[in-house]
């Protein structure tokens, strides 16, 4: 079957975005055909994109109307109670190991394109990272292997991660790219027994 011009210019432009909204009147309906606000396409990781698609902030109420909270997102790393929901697509580890990758440049448009989250990869561990979150990972397209401190797993298409704020990585081990949806949900993480 064959996509209908539309559909591969909404693939082609970024991900589509349908959002319910509860109306003044009391009804509910669409706000529809539109791409997601935020979509970026890395310069210095070919092939790595994300889509940033909503976000909530904590004890938000439900909304009336449409107002829109991606282009105000100022970090992808919600603090407590809140979410954000993205799509993110992952190139080969070879992207990495090509001898022409500039990791400074990859580094600062990874500052720019993701701040909140950039920040918390390790320099000296690439790819590790820690977040005070929840987040709730499915795989969309291709394989992808989350790594941890003591163990490694691969996933396929439509496995699924809870990641309960542990340090892991992502490793994309595979000849193609990996989409994946995340919402990342806000979390504290509980203090030591000591401090208690």
């Amino acid at each position: 079957m064959t996509d209908k011009p539309e559909n591969r210019l909404v693939a082609d432009a970024g991900m589509r975005r349908v959002v319910t909204i509860n109306g003044m009147d009391g009804k509910s309906g669409l706000h529809d055909n539109h791409l997601a606000p935020r979509v970026d396409r890395y310069t210095h990781i070919p092939g790595m994109s994300t889509s940033i698609l909503w976000a909530t902030t904590a004890n938000a109420p439900i909304p009336k109307g449409f107002s829109d909270p991606v282009p105000t997102l100022t970090s992808l790393h919600p603090s407590p109670g809140g979410s954000v929901f993205m799509i993110l697509t992952m190139p080969p580890d070879t992207v990495y190991a090509n001898p022409g990758f500039d990791f400074g440049a990859a580094a600062l448009e990874q500052a720019h394109r993701a701040p909140g989250l950039a920040e918390l990869f390790e320099p000296k561990a690439p790819g590790f990272h820690t977040t005070d979150t929840v987040d709730y990972v499915t795989v969309l397209d291709g394989e992808v292997w989350l790594e941890t401190d003591t163990q490694e797993v691969r996933l396929g298409v439509h496995d699924t991660v809870i990641q309960n704020g542990t340090r892991h990585a992502w490793r994309n081990k595979s000849s193609k790219a990996a989409t994946l949806s995340v919402v990342l949900v806000g979390a504290r993480r509980s203090l030591p027994e000591t401090t208690r």
